[in-house]
């Protein structure tokens, strides 16, 4: 409930004398020194036991009734009531009856006069109910001080809306409940709601704001509540009950073809205060009516500016009336405030709001509707608007408008001489004092308090350069008793608005301009420190880190002190859906860990399309962090180049498509062999204008993945990369189907909500996983294949493949440390299983790099070596005269025509087929020249030594071959 002002209290017991209120009721008093006495009215008293003093106006009995205090108290015992119903009748002249005219102890209890009629309709009582709350706020300091403060203390705009106050003294107005009157006119104003059945006033300590319809009638009434230390739960914004009705500020439909929208009447409010008459709003996000929409479409409104709060509520709503306004055929804009503020909020931080509202609205963004036009001065209406029929359309603040666009420019502001430049060696330029000021600082602001003067800093980690330091900068303290605000956007190593800002802002406060100009040069100080931190902190960020539970620590190592790890990895890359491809599964995975390796390995997974890549890719992927994983579905030639300096550092960069970053292809070869990117970039200096060159640098390591359906890859992509080629054979086939059908049934249900859990469980673990140098004891003994120089790239895979499984078992490990020089190493041992488990996978995977053929390539040279040698045998023929068709080829493996046609070609290329031209017309056919095996073994990485030979040629207590036995003088023979 509002409170009656203490000032109003404190003039109601000064001024209501106590001897006049006791004489009037028949109390004959005696001078007892500087006190009266008498009999006290309040019961029987047969020797005066009432004393007044008329020095303090205060009264006590000192017989059986035992009262006292003020002259509201006074009145409370006389008539039975309460405080703020004594109050209010001492407000109201209160004259009360003497003893003997006194029949029961409430009956002469005083009504206030009321202006509401007992006859009257639910229409006319509602506008009679709105008259008094508009009566109340006038006389009310309390909500006319709230009304100052929200910046909408407008006495047209109280007058023009019949703005209200509810300050609970509506009943007082009543005739008692326990007459026919009273009760029958409390149950007319319950059933329109501005009473509760409880007898308490609906908006009970509420700035009242109704909604007035064309005929006068109110369709609809809002109320906010004007404290906000209310009981929890206590809505702040309330409205008549019932389904919301009419149109807020009506007239302003009829006088523009463009409309502004709050998101709610004090928003609106706000906007016609400032100068902006062409507003209404809608009552809360899901608040626009059939009634808005109606009116909108019958006053012809062509273009509406959603000034919806800044907030996901607000964003949601305006994106949801603007697709229903566009379907109607209305152009629609949306007027952005800072993030987190609404219209009021805004106006009201931003002085003067008719600017700041101003810019928002020649800012507003086209949502849609045509083609995008402009926000028009129409847009920006006049101080006036009177909406009667015949009035002048609301003229635009052009000039207004102007003005506030003008306030940045030089040639609005009266600028000092410049000061001389004076050149100083850099050998004696003193060092930046510290400052001494404290700073208050969040994520979006930065206060600091000089004096009673409060300095608000905002836009300070835009700057990331250290020759720049534009800021928005707000200052506020009194002048006059009055609280007085200067806000501008300046550079602070700029001369010119930093003199400008000094001027204005000493008179704003009035202050003198050396107090504010030496406030400046603090700020500029304490701005540079934090500068500088600010960009220091971005040069060399911390890791992202995720905590985690202990629960969840202790399954994440569990996992990693698996016996049998690689095949725990396949097994759950397996149940969450990815069948078969063992080998790459755990290729995928090692090469995705390798990113915390200082130089990682890359992987192209290739096949033709919907064979299965981009689930392989995305499968391992799931298992990897969500900050350890940029993904994209492509990249521009430039776009790796001004990426953050530490954005891809020991990160995966996921390519869906390579063709999608054929435009990078150069960038990234260089991030992968290099391990960083440097350009050199020409751009205009913030400051002078002037074109300089800029530097951006990239660092890695970086972890790159890529899938694609080319057959021909780039010869230098491929030779940084390991290439995988997905099982694309029948057997294959079959298993997906029969996973897919898996999925349908109600264990497939119970494995998808499993699948999370799992991928979960393997993140935490690769969060586990430190970044450890790897050392290999027996790297001297390694061998390889060295007959081409392609080797010698895939050579340093095979090894990067080793240190990867080691840093996956770093949990199994002991990990050792060495001193060197000032740095201490920390290092985990490669055993002879990581060397079994990496020459497994390389004979696999690695092998296939060797081979000129494709793998499915080298599939369908398989399959025609078998169908050629059967129908050899079927027709007695030499493999020599045997022809065939690409139809009978078909026919025969069951291979689509395009696939078809793509691999014959490479095997003609390389001459594993004759072509010939065939006996009809322009047909051909093939001769098959390739004499090889068909069950030939796919190719393998030849030359790495055998593990077990490996063991027999290293002393576990020295370093190099046993002394009594020769070191191999070939290559050991491959698996």
């Amino acid at each position: 409930m509002a409170r009656i002002p203490d000032d109003q209290l404190d003039r109601l017991k000064a001024e209501v004398a106590v001897e006049r209120l006791a004489t009037s009721m028949g109390v004959t008093l005696k001078r007892h020194g500087a006190d009266l006495l008498g009999l006290c009215p309040f019961h029987d008293d047969r020797e005066p036991s009432l004393v007044i003093s008329p020095k303090t106006n205060l009264w006590h009995c000192l017989g059986v009734c035992q009262s006292g205090g003020s002259v509201i108290d006074w009145v409370m015992q006389a008539e039975g009531v309460s405080f703020r119903h004594a109050a209010e009748l001492l407000l109201a002249d209160y004259q009360p009856l003497a003893a003997d005219k006194r029949t029961t102890a409430h009956s002469t209890v005083k009504k206030l006069p009321t202006a509401l009629e007992t006859d009257a309709g639910d229409a006319k009582l509602l506008v009679q109910v709105i008259d008094y709350y508009h009566e109340t706020l006038k006389q009310s300091p309390e909500a006319l001080a709230y009304l100052e403060k929200r910046g909408t203390a407008n006495s047209e705009a109280i007058d023009r809306f019949k703005l209200g106050f509810a300050n609970r003294t509506l009943g007082y107005r009543l005739p008692m409940k326990n007459r026919k009157d009273g009760a029958a006119l409390r149950g007319q104003l319950q059933r329109i709601g501005v009473l509760r059945t409880s007898g308490h006033e609906h908006f009970n300590g509420s700035i009242v704001m109704p909604v007035i319809d064309d005929g006068g009638n109110v369709t609809e009434v809002y109320g906010r509540k004007i404290n906000d230390n209310l009981r929890k739960g206590t809505p702040m914004h309330l409205y008549l009950p019932g389904a919301h009705a009419g149109v807020w500020n009506a007239a302003a439909l009829q006088a523009s073809p463009e409309i502004i929208v709050c998101e709610s009447l004090i928003d609106a409010l706000t906007f016609w205060c400032a100068g902006f008459r062409n507003v209404t709003a809608s009552y809360g996000i899901e608040g626009f009516t059939a009634d808005h929409l109606a009116a909108f479409k019958a006053n012809g409104t062509q273009r509406v500016l959603i000034a919806y709060d800044r907030d996901q509520a607000g964003e949601a709503a305006a994106e949801k009336l603007s697709k229903r306004l566009l379907t109607e055929g209305i152009d629609c804009y949306r007027i952005h405030f800072p993030k987190g503020m609404d219209a009021n909020a805004y106006a009201c931080q931003v002085q003067p709001a008719t600017k700041s509202l101003g810019v928002v609205i020649r800012s507003a963004i086209w949502l849609g509707n045509g083609k995008a036009k402009p926000i028009t001065t129409e847009a920006i209406t006049s101080d006036r608007c009177t909406g009667e029929a015949g009035d002048d359309p609301i003229p635009p603040l052009v000039a207004e408008l102007e003005s506030v666009l003008d306030d940045t420019d030089d040639e609005s502001i009266e600028e000092p001489e410049p000061e001389p430049e004076v050149n100083v060696p850099a050998a004696v330029v003193p060092a930046a004092p510290q400052p001494s000021v404290e700073a208050e600082v969040s994520d979006t602001d930065i206060v600091i308090n000089l004096g009673d003067r409060r300095y608000r800093i905002r836009g300070l980690e835009k700057n990331l350069s250290f020759d720049v330091m534009k800021i928005n900068l707000l200052v506020s303290g009194h002048s006059l008793g009055e609280p007085a605000v200067h806000v501008d956007t300046l550079d602070l190593y700029q001369s010119r608005p930093r003199a400008a800002f000094v001027k204005q802002a000493a008179v704003e406060l009035g202050v003198t301009e050396t107090v504010i100009k030496a406030d400046l040069g603090k700020l500029l100080l304490k701005c540079e420190a934090l500068q500088e931190e600010r960009i220091r902190a971005l040069q060399s960020p911390e890791t992202k880190t995720v905590a985690l539970s202990e629960p969840e620590t202790a399954a994440a190592l569990d996992l990693l002190k698996s016996p049998e790890l690689l095949d725990r990895i396949a097994a759950d890359l397996t149940r969450c859906g990815l069948v078969g491809e063992d080998a790459n599964k755990q290729i995928v995975y090692l090469a995705a860990l390798s990113r915390k390796l200082d130089a990682p390995l890359a992987v192209t997974i290739q096949s033709t399309s919907a064979a299965g890549k981009s689930a392989l890719m995305d499968a391992v992927l799931a298992f990897v962090p969500a900050e350890d994983r940029p993904q994209y579905s492509a990249m521009t030639g430039q776009s790796l180049y001004y990426m953050g300096e530490t954005d891809l550092k020991h990160k995966v960069l996921a390519l869906a498509e390579e063709e999608g970053a054929s435009s990078a292809s150069y960038a990234l070869k260089l991030l992968q062999s290099e391990g960083e990117l440097t350009i050199a970039s020409t751009g205009k200096d913030a400051v002078t204008g002037k074109l300089e060159t800029h530097q951006y640098h990239v660092e890695g390591p970086v972890m790159l993945m890529l899938t694609t359906t080319a057959i021909d890859l780039d010869e230098e992509l491929l030779n940084r990369c390991i290439v995988l080629s997905v099982d694309e054979g029948r057997q294959q086939t079959e298993a997906i189907h029969e996973s897919q059908r898996q999925r349908r049934t109600l264990a497939g249900l119970l494995a998808k909500v499993d699948r999370d859990a799992i991928r979960s469980l393997h993140q935490n673990a690769e969060r586990l996983i430190q970044s450890l140098a790897v050392v290999n004891p027996y790297a001297k003994h390694l061998t390889s294949v060295a007959d081409r120089t392609r080797t010698r790239r895939d050579h340093d895979k095979y090894l990067t493949l080793i240190d990867a499984i080691a840093l996956l078992h770093q949990h199994q490990r002991s990990i050792k440390s060495i001193e060197h020089g000032d740095e201490l190493i920390r290092y985990v041992e490669v055993p002879l299983d990581d060397i079994a488990a990496a020459n497994r996978l390389a004979h696999e995977v690695l092998g296939r790099t060797l081979d000129e053929l494709p793998p499915q390539t080298r599939k369908l040279l398989q399959l025609v070596v078998t169908w050629v040698a059967e129908r050899c045998i079927v027709l007695a023929m030499n493999r020599a005269d045997f022809r065939f068709s690409r139809r009978e080829v078909r026919e025969a493996t069951g291979w689509g025509n395009t696939q078809l046609k793509v691999h014959l070609h490479r095997l003609e290329e390389l001459e594993y087929l004759l072509v010939h031209r065939g006996g009809r017309g322009q047909s051909f056919v093939y001769e098959l020249l390739y004499d090889g095996d068909a069950e030939q073994p796919a190719p393998h990485l030849s030359g790495l030594i055998d593990v077990a030979e490996l063991k027999r040629t290293y002393d576990d207590n020295r370093s190099g071959p046993q002394p009594n036995r020769s070191a191999p003088s070939r290559c050991g023979v491959g698996w």
